[in-house]
Formats: structure tokens, C-alpha cells, sequence
């Protein structure tokens, strides 16, 4: 991987047999061997430049005419402020280069935290991350918190530096900070050379040639490094051969390079391959998608130097009983298995859904088993059912252009499925398997929607049910107690996108304050008298009881006793008074929010041998409370949650003087992993609504948090005098 001239390798045959000049046409080669397909995320935060670099990977390997010339939707830079409303920086899109006899799959991952979802469908489908970082701008902390993402599910990963030729553009700072950052084994296998001030080629730290584009775009001329760029990359390449040895499975090769000896390229190359693979060295690439520099470097990293679906371990996977099955081999010949890792709705191809086929071939017109579990909670009930693919294509962004077959390790789009969802199974109708769901981050910002008018309450609905079901990580939510129609989101960016979906599907929608759903309990003990009696002539109502109402402890929920004597309410009507206080406490006896924590006795009453009534008793037990709540204190009680925030040492400070202004109540703080600190604290969730983006502001984007109901409280009297229901 350093430079023309090395050894082939058991992953590829070297860069001087890469053949970057393909004429790009509209017909679309077939992958036939997994070992020459290569699934490769693009990771980074937005304004990195992801899209200008595959657009020019794109236009190098023939797959476009030029740059720029992508659909509408996926030529956006990633800098431009815009971003947010186009495709491909809110979804998943993968850019498929033919480099040879490889097919490399790029899976360009948004750049927004609300979109984590996506990202981690991305990373799903890949055998490797990508890493983009601006040379202008550098890392910050929500690109560290993107790497922990890889490394939590162990993906191989490389670095690659853009944007080196821009004026303001600082490589060698940028790089310590990717090594202090990411850890000390990221360490570059180019270097960048200047002539005259500008970047004009890459030196190779391993064969010390150089690749020089001072001739313009296309394949580098290729030169021996002269003894001033030999001399500036000396420390480079010494600290690159120690980081290879390191990792490497040959014990001697460390005494022998200590003891002077010559280690050749490709002995060291070999095991720079395998430590890649294992996830246990990162490379660093630099380039400019302007000029063209560093991007034959590029992809024979994204050739050689990642590995193969062949080399990584499958998901597990299941019956539809749950028995786990024996490891799943990327095998062509193998048993049909594969993922929706996204799902879009198209106006004329009704579904289409991007699958990663783990197992098997999948070739048109064949009969397959979609089968999904696990995201009840989200309004994705479990479902299994057969459908026929009666068109199979290759995705080129939102371009879909057909194709014979789909073989085990490779991407394509299957269009107009019936029922398939983002996380669902595709596999051999005989032989139905499950693949165990990746984690899906949970959606923590509510969003309060209606209808625009009462007839457009229908189209919401509807729409909603479709917009849901190509989204897992939106959470659709009807409140029972409130009676709003919530949708849970990732954050602002994500909420605006679900909005402008709906919109563009001729729903005419407005969104609402969320109301935090309260309670209400009696604050001190109070007696009552409820009398319903009513006389129009012909056969009346009468029903009179006397309660006593004391408040319980937080939690205890609702307690109804019998303390009548004499008989003054008939046992048969006891049950009515209590289904009336009952029915009265979800009703609410002040602010309209439901009553707990009281316990109510019944101790007297009267009753009629004609006119007494179920009904009448119901409604004088009814009448009895809100008398009694007329008498005593009523206290609205909010709910409280507990509330674990991750985030890096350095804003532990910010976050806990920010939870001060919430009115929450710190509980503890623990360190987790390197450099990074657990708070954890007790909230009211009225202070949560916009939680998921006050905390994305305070860390850079590097804070997260998970919520759980704790309790209800007393609401403060400032908080109670704006409460309102519904």
C-alpha cells in the first residue's frame, strides 16, 4: 500500500494493477467473489468534506463523468449550511466505485448527531469506517465520540485527512490531534510534499517514492523521493515501521529491526494489512478532492488495506424461535440471509429498501421471507410474511440501476417490497432466519403534532404510519393521559426532517407546546358530602354518600374503604360509589390531570328503595370528590426521572451547573472509560423536553443521556401556576 512496486498481497495485487482510468457507462458490473468486494463507511462530522471526496473517488473511477454530477440530493457540500435539507446528509447513501476486478461499496454516513441511527445502520452494512477529517477545521469532540461508536463494535478503521490544500488547512497539527484524539496507533502511511508553496504530491513512508500530480488529475507520475523529502520524513517513517512491528505476529522482526536490519516492504505491508483487519492500527492518508492529490493512495487503502466481507465476522443470527444458529459464513453458495438497513418510500416505486446480503445470492424474481422483531416500542409491531423481488438494483445515491444477482458481502436495493422495514431479515423462504437487530439509539426529544384542521387528522395518520415505518429511530406515541400525538425524535434536525416528510406528503399539520403529563393528590384530608338527586316526574335519581378523603405516601397508589354501617348505602351500591370516585380521580379535581395517592372512605350515605340507582350512586360518589377537593389543598405532582449523562471529563462542570438550572438534583458522578464521566441526577421531565439539544450545545455534540421515570413530585407553586391539561 505504499507506492508501486510492492508485493502482492493475499488481499489484491498491488496498486500498479489498479486500473483507475475505467470509462464510466451506464451499464453495472455484477460483483461474483466476496473477496474482491469491500463495504466502507464514511464517517465524520458535517462540514468534513465527505461528499466532495466521494464525489471525487467517483469521478477517478469512472462511476460519474465529473464532479458535481451526482442526482439532485446528493452532490451538496458538506459545508454548505443547507445540508440538513438534502438526502444524503440526512440518510444513509452508498457510491459504489469499480476500481478493477473490486467493487468498493462507500456507505457515506450523515455528519449530524441527530442522525445517529443512520450512522449505525451504516456501520452495519460496512466491514470498515473511514474517517474524514478537515485539515482546516480538525477534530473536535463529537468525531472522538463517533470513533468510540467504531470501537464499541470493533470496525476496522483508517483516517484520511482532507481538504490539505486549502489556505488554511494545518496537516501536522491536525494529525497530533487525530493521534491524541484516536490513540497512539493512528499513524500516516503518506506524507504530503510541497513544491513552491502548494501540495503536489505524497511521499510513501514504506517505498520512499514519491506521487507526484503537478501534472493534473488522473494517475500520479511515480519518482524516487530526493534526499530533503527523504530527510523530512525520517521520524515518520521510523515511528509507521515501530507502529507495524508492534502489531505484528512475528516476534522477531522487532529484535532484528533494533539490531540494524532492513525489514522488507512487503513483510511489513503484509502485517500492516492484518493489524488493520484486526482493528488494531489505523492508517492516515492525506488529499485533496480538488486537486486530485492523495486519491490513488486512497483507494488502493480502500482495496487492499481494509478487509473483505469474507474476513468479518457476520451477525448472529436465529430461528424464528429464537434458537441461536451456528456462525454465518460470507458464502455465495451459502443459505439466504441479508438486512434492511434502510428503508425510503418512493411515489412510484412504492418501497425501496438497501440490503446487505451477509449469505447466499439473491437474484430476481425470487421468493423471500421478510421477517422483523424487536421495535414493538416504536410502533414496529413484529411481523412475517413472503414476497417475491421482483426488481433488483444497484444503488448509485438515489440512482437505481438493475442488476442480475446480489452475491453474499454486497449492497443492493430491492423496490417495491409490501411490507419490509429498516432492521428486518431477508431470507430463504424454507428456511426463515432472524439477524439479531443492531442497537438503536433511542429518540429523546418529544414533538407535539395535530392536524392543521379536524379533517386533516386522518391524512396525519395515515402518513405518520408510513413515515414511521421507515424510520426506527422515531418513536410515534399517542399519550393516554394528555391525548397528544408525540413523536419522539433524535433532536431538532431529525423532528424538522420527519415535519418537512409529512408536509411533502400533502399533510397539512402545526405542532403544539408537549404537555408534561401531571398529577394531582390531595395535600391534607378533607370530608364531603356528594348528594345526586333528581325528580322530573315518573321515575327519578337519588343517591347521597359521605367520604373522607386523607392523602398516601408518593406511590401508593388509590385505596377505597367501606366504613357505612346501618345500611345507609346498600352493599350493591358501595361498587358505584367506588367506579364514581374512580372515574371522577382520571378526570382530574382541579388542572384536569388524574388523582393518586389518596385514600377515600366511604362512611355514610342515603339511599331511595325507587329512585336509587347504579348511575345515581356513581355520579354522587363523583359529586363527593370534587366537593371534597373543594374543601382541602389540591397539589399537582410532576413526574421526575433519573438521568444518566455521558460526556467527556471536561464538561462534566458545564453539565452540573447547567442541571442546577433545571432544577435537578445531582445523585452522582463516575468516571467511564478514558477521559470520559458519568453524572448521573434526578429531573422533573418537564425540564427534559429539549434536553436532547441544550446537551448537544453545551459538549460540542459529545454529550448523551438516557431517562427513566422515577417517580412524581410536589410541582414548585411558580411551575403550578401555569399548569394546564389539554
Amino acid at each position: 500500500m505504499s507506492g508501486k512496486g510492492t508485493q502482492d498481497s493475499s488481499r489484491g495485487s498491488g496498486r500498479g494493477g489498479i486500473d483507475l482510468r475505467r470509462a464510466g457507462g451506464s451499464s453495472v458490473s455484477v460483483a461474483l467473489e466476496p473477496e474482491k468486494i469491500r463495504n466502507v463507511a464514511l464517517v465524520g462530522r458535517s462540514g468534513g468534506g465527505k461528499t466532495l471526496l466521494t464525489e471525487a473517488l467517483l469521478a477517478a473511477t469512472g462511476a460519474i463523468t465529473r464532479m458535481g454530477s451526482i442526482e439532485a440530493g446528493s452532490t451538496v457540500s458538506d459545508s454548505d449550511p443547507s445540508e440538513i435539507h438534502q438526502q444524503r446528509s440526512v440518510t444513509l447513501s452508498v457510491l459504489p466505485l469499480e476500481v478493477g476486478d473490486y467493487k468498493v461499496n462507500l456507505l457515506d454516513t450523515p455528519g449530524f448527531a441527530d442522525f445517529v441511527g443512520d450512522l449505525r445502520a451504516g456501520l452495519r452494512a460496512a466491514d470498515a469506517a473511514l474517517f474524514v477529517v478537515s485539515a482546516v477545521d480538525g477534530v473536535d469532540d463529537a468525531t472522538t465520540a463517533l470513533w468510540a461508536e467504531c470501537e464499541r463494535i470493533g470496525l476496522p478503521r483508517a483516517v484520511v485527512i482532507s481538504r490539505i490544500d486549502h489556505p488554511r488547512a494545518s496537516y501536522e497539527p491536525v494529525l497530533a490531534a487525530c493521534q491524541e484524539a484516536f490513540g497512539p496507533a493512528v499513524l500516516p502511511l503518506y506524507e504530503p510534499i510541497r513544491t513552491a508553496g502548494a501540495i503536489t504530491g505524497v511521499v510513501g513512508l514504506l517505498s520512499g517514492n514519491v506521487s507526484d500530480y503537478s501534472a493534473g488529475a488522473g494517475d500520479p507520475s511515480q519518482r524516487p523521493a530526493i534526499t530533503a523529502e527523504r530527510t523530512a520524513s525520517e521520524a515518520a517513517r521510523a515511528a509507521l515501521i515501530e507502529g507495524i512491528i508492534a502489531e505484528s505476529e512475528d516476534e522477531t522482526l522487532m529484535d532484528r529491526y533494533l539490531a540494524g536490519d532492513e525489514i522488507a516492504p512487503a513483510t511489513l505491508i503484509a502485517d500492516l494489512e492484518i493489524a488493520v483487519a484486526r482493528g488494531s492500527f489505523y492508517p492516515v492518508l492525506a488529499t485533496s478532492a480538488e486537486t486530485g492529490v492523495g486519491l490513488t493512495e486512497l483507494i488502493e487503502m480502500l482495496t487492499r488495506g481494509f478487509p473483505s466481507p469474507v474476513e468479518r465476522a457476520g451477525p448472529t443470527v436465529t430461528d424464528l424461535t429464537g434458537r441461536t444458529l451456528g456462525p454465518l459464513a460470507c458464502d455465495p453458495d451459502g443459505p439466504l440471509v441479508g438486512e434492511v438497513v434502510r428503508t425510503t418510500i418512493d411515489s412510484f416505486l412504492g418501497r425501496v429498501c438497501l440490503v446487505r446480503l451477509f449469505s447466499g445470492t439473491l437474484r430476481e424474481d425470487s421468493v423471500v421471507h421478510i421477517g422483523g422483531r424487536g421495535l414493538t416500542d416504536r410502533g414496529h409491531q413484529d411481523h412475517d410474511s413472503d414476497d417475491r423481488v421482483t426488481h433488483l438494483q444497484s444503488p448509485l445515491g438515489s440512482t437505481l440501476r438493475p442488476v442480475r444477482l446480489c452475491i453474499a458481502g454486497d449492497i443492493c436495493a430491492l423496490t417495491r417490497l409490501t411490507d419490509a422495514e429498516t432492521g428486518d431479515t431477508v431470507s430463504d423462504r424454507e428456511s426463515p432466519v432472524l439477524v439479531q437487530p443492531w442497537e438503536m439509539p433511542e429518540p429523546l426529544m418529544p414533538v407535539a403534532v395535530q392536524g392543521a384542521a379536524h379533517g386533516d387528522e386522518d391524512a396525519l395518520a395515515k402518513n405518520l404510519g408510513k413515515v414511521a415505518a421507515v424510520d426506527p429511530t422515531l418513536r410515534v406515541e399517542r399519550n393516554p393521559e394528555t391525548h397528544q400525538l408525540v413523536l419522539w425524535c433524535m433532536g431538532e434536525a431529525h423532528a424538522e426532517v420527519v415535519l418537512d416528510r409529512l408536509r411533502g406528503q400533502g399533510v397539512k399539520l402545526q405542532t403544539v407546546d408537549v404537555i408534561t403529563p401531571l398529577r394531582e393528590t390531595f395535600a391534607r384530608p378533607a370530608s364531603a358530602r356528594g348528594r345526586y338527586v333528581k325528580q322530573s316526574g315518573g321515575h327519578g335519581q337519588f343517591g347521597i354518600c359521605e367520604i373522607e378523603v386523607e392523602p398516601l405516601d408518593r406511590g401508593a397508589g388509590f385505596e377505597f374503604v367501606n366504613k357505612v354501617v346501618g345500611g345507609a348505602v346498600p352493599g350493591h351500591y358501595v361498587g358505584s360509589v367506588e367506579k364514581g370516585v374512580r372515574a371522577q380521580m382520571q378526570r382530574g379535581v382541579s388542572a384536569g390531570f388524574p388523582v393518586v395517592d389518596i385514600r377515600v372512605t366511604l362512611v355514610g350515605g342515603k339511599a331511595h328503595s325507587v329512585d336509587s340507582s347504579d348511575a345515581a350512586f356513581q355520579a354522587a360518589g363523583a359529586l363527593a370528590l370534587r366537593e371534597a377537593a373543594a374543601a382541602s389543598t389540591i397539589q399537582l405532582l410532576e413526574p421526575v426521572s433519573a438521568v444518566t449523562i455521558t460526556v467527556p471529563d471536561s464538561y462534566v462542570g458545564t453539565v452540573m451547573t447547567d442541571l442546577s438550572t433545571r432544577r435537578g438534583h445531582l445523585t452522582g458522578t463516575a468516571a467511564v472509560g478514558e477521559e470520559h464521566s458519568e453524572v448521573t441526577a434526578e429531573m422533573p421531565d418537564a425540564e427534559l423536553l429539549r434536553y436532547a439539544i441544550d446537551l448537544r450545545a453545551l459538549t460540542a455534540g459529545s454529550g448523551r443521556f438516557a431517562r427513566t421515570y422515577l417517580r412524581h413530585e410536589p410541582v414548585p407553586a411558580t411551575v403550578a401556576a401555569t399548569a394546564t391539561h389539554a
